[in-house]
C-alpha cells in the first residue's frame, strides 16, 4: 500500500529523526510512503489548502505562533479520516487531543517500537474507513461509509442511521448490527453507538462530539466504558 504522510515540527533534527524511523517502518512492512516535511503549522496549512490527500500526520504540539492542536482543529472541519499522531515533550495537552480525535500521543524522545505500533494502528484505521454499508431501499442502493455513522436508533420496525444525513429503513437493529464492526457498541435494546464519536459518558447519558445526547439504559455504564477502553 502507498500512504501519504506529513511530519510537522519546528525542530529540523526531530523532523529528520522521525522521518528516518517512518522510512524504516515502511521498508520493513513493504509499504510505499510519500513524506512531506514542514517546520510550522502555518506552512503545513498553506500546502494543505492545495492538496488534502494526507493519510497520516505526525505533529509536534509546541510550534511557534500556532500549536499542533489548533492546527488540527482547523483540519477536522472538513477531514475526519486523516490519522493524527501527536509527538510532544509535554503531557499537559493530552486531554485536548480528544477534541480532534487524535489517534495517539508519543512522548519525545520517540521510541522506535512505539512509533511502529502506532503507525500499524493508523493504517488499520484507514482500512476500516474504506468499509461501506450497502442498504437497498426504494429500489436503489444506498452506500454509507461506516466511519460516518454516529449512532443508530430504532422505533418500532424502523431504524434510523445518523451520519452526514439521517436515513430511515425498515430493518431490525440486530440485522444491521451484523454489518458493523468493533467501533460500535449496542447500548440496550434501542441504540447502537459509534464509540469514536463519544465525547462524555455519565451513568444516565452519552454525549457525542456533535452535542447529541443519548439516554444510557440502566446498567449499561460499565459496559460502554470497557468498550471505549478496549478500543483505544
Amino acid at each position: 500500500m502507498r500512504y501519504k504522510m506529513a511530519i510537522c515540527d519546528d525542530s529540523q533534527i526531530d523532523r529528520q529523526y522521525v522521518m528516518n524511523m517512518v522510512q524504516k517502518w515502511a521498508s520493513l512492512n513493504s509499504h510505499l510512503v510519500h513524506i512531506d516535511s514542514y517546520s510550522s503549522a502555518e506552512s503545513f496549512l498553506f500546502s494543505y489548502e492545495q492538496n488534502k490527500d494526507y493519510d497520516i500526520l505526525l505533529l509536534d504540539i509546541e510550534m511557534g505562533a500556532m500549536d499542533g492542536v489548533s492546527m488540527t482543529k482547523q483540519l477536522r472541519k472538513d477531514n475526519d479520516t486523516v490519522q493524527i499522531i501527536f509527538i510532544t515533550g509535554y503531557s499537559d495537552y493530552i486531554a485536548e487531543g480528544y477534541e480532534v480525535a487524535a489517534l495517539h500521543y508519543l512522548m519525545k524522545p520517540v521510541k522506535e517500537d512505539k512509533l511502529f505500533m502506532v503507525l500499524d494502528r493508523a493504517i488499520d484505521k484507514l482500512a476500516k474507513n474504506e468499509k461501506v454499508l450497502n442498504i437497498e431501499s426504494g429500489g436503489e442502493m444506498l452506500r454509507i461509509p461506516i466511519y460516518q455513522i454516529r449512532y443508530v436508533d430504532v422505533h418500532g420496525n424502523y431504524i434510523t442511521i445518523h451520519y452526514t444525513s439521517d436515513s430511515t429503513f425498515k430493518m431490525s437493529l440486530h440485522e444491521l448490527e451484523k454489518n458493523l464492526d468493533e467501533r460500535f457498541y449496542r447500548a440496550g435494546r434501542s441504540v447502537i453507538i459509534n464509540l469514536a464519536y463519544i465525547n462524555r459518558v455519565t451513568r444516565s447519558e452519552i454525549k457525542l462530539k456533535d452535542g447529541t445526547i443519548i439516554a444510557l439504559p440502566r446498567g449499561a455504564y460499565e459496559g460502554i466504558n470497557r468498550a471505549i477502553i478496549n478500543m483505544e
